[in-house]
């Protein structure tokens, strides 16, 4: 073994030391390295940039990959507004633990890992096409997932892809109806309780940031188009909704070029974007490895909510039959909810037991069924395994969770209908995104 030399330690931040865990930063001749102590145990080491070893009293030795599957990613419940410990009071696993809770996928755990150890506020990008009516799953889902993020000290930039829906005939491919849906959609977030206060979250239009920086994007995107051959960006459609078999525009074909180089454009340290955008998140990492560049931006891909009906793997605002709309107004949730694909004892492919697990649980901490007592009587589930373990054996009945579900989510859009109904503003931005009809 090759002998050490002796190095002078120092001390770089006292702020670093936070009870009841301990996280010492130090410079050891020049070379940046990061200490996790929790109850009196080293769980954690990186040396500059480099995962070391993730520690336990059961493993010791275990390296750092292997460590990081055995992390905890249970859902660490957040609600909708913030966690109300300060990131900072966090140790870094359970700041691990709220990020990675969010991604049904994470390429890679470690650089997840050793990002949090090594950046305070790493930022996070998500972007959507302003395409007409907003459901549950951009509104709900979305806020919990932003919440979770910001809460564990992440910043996260929100890219508003305006010129992106133009390119995708969104709207006819009119940018005047186009921000007006961008707007309306804000407004949402606004209601629901997305985490706006404090800086934490920008909400980014793409035409207006880059044009401001038209010298550093485009030639970043043409890099990106001479790095790739054609097939390889038309593999890459299903992110804009449509299939590589489709004829597509040059515009169409251009656009996931532009849409990888959103990510550098960005500065993204995580990519936390929907399951099926993981094409281009993954051309993204690709190009850097043609780049040489180590550090590439992490994939944080959420589930994707089905439709309500049988066999809808993505709830689709296309179809306002399987969607809920997060200005649905009470009697409609409860009609939609209640013709719902939701068959006795069956779990796969049911959509209204996955709102509960996506939706319900993480905004309440919990799930309240009220029924009769030969029916059972009142249930508070606390966990999603308690809930398909009664719905598998038959012991919780669809008519009995229906009610429960369309409740629960009601509760949740409240504000917003009430929001829509007292500004006057935003009802009027309503009005005008409900009269451009149906995507397509």
């Amino acid at each position: 073994m090759k002998k050490t030399k002796r190095v002078d330690i120092q001390r770089t931040d006292p702020t670093h030391y936070n009870r009841p865990d301990l996280f010492v930063s130090l410079s050891l001749s020049g070379v940046d390295v990061v200490v996790v102590v929790q109850r009196s145990v080293v769980v954690a080491v990186a040396v500059g940039i480099q995962v070391v070893g993730i520690f336990s009293p059961k493993a010791m030795e275990q390296p750092a990959a292997e460590a990081t599957e055995s992390l905890s990613v249970s859902n660490p419940q957040i609600p909708q507004s913030s966690n109300p410990n300060p990131a900072h009071q966090l140790s870094l696993e359970q700041r691990f633990q709220i990020v990675r809770s969010i991604g049904e996928e994470c390429i890679q755990e470690d650089e997840l890992l050793r990002l949090l150890a090594n950046k305070p506020e790493p930022v996070c990008y998500d972007g959507f096409e302003p395409s007409g009516r907003m459901h549950i799953a951009q509104g709900v889902m979305k806020t919990i997932n932003v919440n979770k993020l910001t809460s564990a000290g992440c910043r996260v930039k929100i890219w508003i892809a305006d010129w992106f829906a133009k390119m995708n005939n969104k709207m006819g491919g009119d940018l005047k109806k186009i921000e007006t849906v961008g707007r309306y959609l804000v407004e949402i977030w606004k209601a629901i309780g997305m985490d706006l206060e404090g800086g934490k979250v920008e909400l980014l239009w793409s035409s207006k940031e880059i044009n401001s920086r038209a010298d550093e994007y485009w030639p970043l995107v043409l890099d990106i188009a001479q790095k790739n051959n054609l097939k390889r960006i038309i593999r890459c459609s299903q992110i804009m909704g449509r299939s590589e078999h489709e004829e597509l525009t040059a515009a169409q074909i251009f656009y996931p070029c532009m849409q990888c180089a959103d990510i550098f454009f960005l500065k993204a340290d995580i990519c936390q974007l929907g399951m099926d955008q993981r094409k281009v998140n993954v051309l993204a990492r690709e190009y850097c490895d043609d780049l040489k560049r180590k550090n590439k931006p992490i994939i944080l891909s959420h589930h994707m909510l089905p439709g309500l009906q049988q066999g809808q793997e993505k709830m689709s605002k296309s179809d306002p039959s399987s969607s809920i709309f997060m200005e649905d107004e009470e009697a409609e949730v409860n009609l939609k909810i209640k013709k719902a694909y939701c068959p006795p004892k069956i779990v796969e492919g049911n959509p209204c037991l996955e709102y509960i697990k996506y939706l319900i649980l993480p905004w309440f901490n919990e799930f309240a069924v009220e029924r009769n007592v030969n029916n059972g009587g009142n249930k508070t589930f606390k966990s999603y395994e308690e809930l398909i373990a009664d719905y598998e054996s038959g012991e919780l009945h669809p008519g009995d969770l229906k009610p429960a579900l369309s409740k629960s989510l009601n509760k949740i859009l409240e504000p917003v209908r009430e929001h829509f109904k007292k500004d006057s503003n935003a009802r009027e931005l309503l009005k005008r995104v409900k009269a451009y009809g149906v995507p397509k």
